[in-house]
Order: structure tokens, then C-alpha cells, then sequence
């Protein structure tokens, strides 16, 4: 196998979890700096207040984006079964 196939396939590869794991991290982080903001500016100094809001957060998106997530993968899976072939060459 040549270096740029296997530095293409690396590159797919970190590609494909970027963009799925990208809106789940962002709205977990904007959630996040929100309930921080308010526990600031309430003077509440409870560590695990962001956890349950965060948690819900990820539930949702993950429930909302799944169908996409999982054809992604699965489009970026049969393609890379397709280039077996190519590298038993």
C-alpha cells in the first residue's frame, strides 16, 4: 500500500468522527458555558449542576441526528469495503 492511501484513509477516517462528533461536543459546550454563566452570576458553587443539562442535551441531538450519523457511517463503510479490492492488488 502506497503512503497516500494510507494517509487518505487516515484522513477520511478523522473526517468522518469530526463531523459527528462535532455538533454533539459544540452544544454540550454551549450548554455548558451557559449554566456556568448563570451559577456565576446566582453565586452557586455546585459542581455537578452542569451534568443533568448537558446530559439532556447530548440525549436530544443524539436522538435528532442519529439517522444522519448513522448513514454517514454506514456510506463512509461501504466505501471503504469497496477499496478492498483495490489493495489486495
Amino acid at each position: 500500500m502506497e503512503t497516500g492511501v494510507i494517509n487518505e484513509l487516515m484522513r477520511g477516517a478523522i473526517q468522518q468522527v469530526i463531523m459527528m462528533i462535532a455538533p454533539v461536543l459544540g452544544l454540550a459546550l454551549i450548554v455548558g458555558l451557559i449554566v456556568a454563566i448563570l451559577q456565576a452570576v446566582m453565586s452557586i458553587q455546585e459542581q455537578t449542576l452542569t451534568f443533568l443539562p448537558k446530559f439532556l442535551v447530548i440525549m436530544i441531538v443524539i436522538a435528532l441526528l442519529s439517522g444522519f450519523m448513522f448513514s454517514s457511517l454506514g456510506q463512509y463503510t461501504v466505501r471503504l469495503f469497496e477499496m478492498i479490492p483495490e489493495f489486495a492488488k
